[in-house]
């Protein structure tokens, strides 16, 4: 069991549909949520940017103790139209960037570990790791990339005392795919609720759950 009272955590993607829940649920279990956005400001792409990030946690609560990343951009279309800058922006944010945060933040994390917590990093690669789809193949590449680094990385961080959990729900019902950086976004099926979808991953956070496939979030839909 991972106790969220008093435990510090970044929420990168916090303003999005499914960072505002989880974070909102964190709080509600009485963690002190750090927010983290593109739209307040923190374009992570940088790498001087991630530094300032973590940082600004340190100066503000002198720990870090988990981490969520639900932040992205998706992109529609097929493969053969893909603009090579669509490539890059889809890889800078969901996969580049969100690498060399974890990694920045191990350091705090182990020691979050060393002082007896349970440090943990959720990371939010969705169902298209599993499954990649006709028409988001850049996008379920840049997504398929993070989850294998999530394994990789969970494999050593494990010997810190660091937990990496990676979360593959299907299609959520966010606005996310009503702002792609290119395309349009084609008719989906049912959709999860997000309500359900972010309780499920902080369930999993407490729980103490390794990893959550799409088959985790099955009767969600709405």
């Amino acid at each position: 069991m991972t106790t969220l009272e008093g435990a510090v955590v970044l929420v990168l993607g916090a303003t999005g549909g499914l960072g505002s829940r989880i974070a909102a649920r964190l709080e509600d279990g009485g963690a002190a949520v750090v927010r983290s956005s593109r739209s307040g400001g923190q374009d992570l792409r940088a790498p001087a940017a991630v530094r300032e990030v973590l940082e600004g946690v340190m100066a503000q609560h002198g720990r870090l103790d988990g981490m969520v990343v639900a932040s992205g951009v998706v992109a529609f279309g097929a493969a053969a139209d893909l603009d090579p800058a669509t490539v890059d922006e889809l890889f800078a944010v969901n996969t580049t960037s969100v690498i060399e945060l974890i990694a920045g933040a191990q350091p705090h994390l182990a020691e979050s570990a060393r002082a007896g917590r349970d440090p943990f990093v959720v990371t939010l690669s969705g169902i298209v790791a599993e499954a990649p789809v006709a028409g988001l193949a850049a996008y379920s590449a840049s997504k398929a990339a993070l989850a294998a680094f999530a394994v990789a990385a969970g494999r050593e961080f494990r010997r810190a005392g660091i937990r990496i959990l990676d979360a593959r729900p299907g299609h959520t019902g966010t606005a996310l795919s009503e702002h792609p950086i290119a395309g349009q976004a084609p008719k989906f099926g049912a959709a999860l609720d997000p309500d359900a979808v972010a309780a499920r991953i902080v369930t999993a956070i407490v729980d103490g759950e390794k990893d959550l496939p799409s088959t985790a979030f099955v009767g969600g839909a709405s």
